[in-house]
């Protein structure tokens, strides 16, 4: 009886936590093609604010394509052709009148290679918050960079150092340097492709809690192929596969009770 009524109880506090829930990206009938080649096919997504989203599936299934979308990276490259919506805060950035680096600087990126820029630690943190008039320099900017750099869980590392080339740190340095570039222009989405897969575990494990606590300020949608990672860190999961949304739903439910056959067979690794 007692373990009826803790189900119970944990059912509704779930329920309740859903009724909360914040739509931060709307993806509606979402289709990508390179030159004549279909990647992505008719996805419809909710993201919401303030949880971790991890992507999952196969190499080539669309997760890093799908992930590219959200801040129109994929406009980038030549003979792409993209139909259908991604809204954020009621708009579509896909609309002709919202320019992209607008969209770039509400939608930050974190990448697989850590990718400094060859400067100072200091300038790597400030160069895009001066350059989109966020601060000026002087002690808003100092300020500015002593935050991000303590928000991304570096700045007792490198406060006796700022002068010191980005390049000079370690792997794991790097990539939190770069999550404080990103945080440094104040997005509301941050977007991480296989943010830890050059990492070592140590490195990785840091990214993983740094991630944990950046999701009260910030909605983070993740690529990875480590699925623990994604059951460790993900409020929410989608199983990608040939270029189709197969599943989303809360994590827990994706690795523990999926709905579908295929989900099923690629998280007990009978395929992929």
């Amino acid at each position: 009886m007692n373990q009826e009524i803790i189900e119970k109880t944990k059912n509704k506090s779930k329920d309740e936590a859903n009724k909360n829930l914040i739509t931060k990206v709307n993806v509606n009938k979402l289709n990508l093609w390179y030159g004549d080649n279909q990647a992505l096919h008719d996805i419809n997504i909710d993201i919401h604010e303030h949880k971790i989203t991890a992507l999952i599936g196969p190499s080539g299934c669309g997760k890093s394509t799908f992930l590219r979308c959200l801040n129109r990276m994929n406009d980038l490259i030549s003979a792409v052709k993209i139909k259908g919506e991604v809204i954020i805060d009621k708009k579509n950035i896909y609309d002709k009148d919202i320019d992209e680096v607008s969209v770039r600087k509400k939608i930050g990126m974190v990448f697989q290679q850590p990718n400094p820029f060859p400067k100072s630690i200091y300038d790597n943190v400030a160069y895009a918050a001066l350059k989109h008039s966020l601060v000026k320099k002087g002690s808003a900017c100092d300020e500015l960079v002593e935050k991000s750099l303590r928000d991304s869980g570096l700045w007792n590392e490198v406060k006796d150092k700022l002068n010191h080339p980005g390049t000079s740190l370690s792997g794991g340095q790097q990539q939190r340097l770069c999550i404080a570039r990103t945080i440094a222009i104040q997005p509301e989405v941050i977007l991480m492709d296989e943010p830890t897969s050059a990492l070592d575990p140590i490195s990785t494990e840091k990214i993983e809690a740094l991630m944990l606590e950046l999701k009260q300020k910030y909605t983070i949608i993740t690529v990875t192929h480590n699925m623990q990672q994604a059951a460790r860190v993900a409020d929410y999961t989608a199983f990608f596969h040939l270029g189709e949304l197969i599943e989303y739903d809360e994590t827990e439910n994706v690795f523990i009770n999926p709905k579908l056959k295929k989900t099923e067979d690629y998280i007990t690794g009978r395929f992929g």
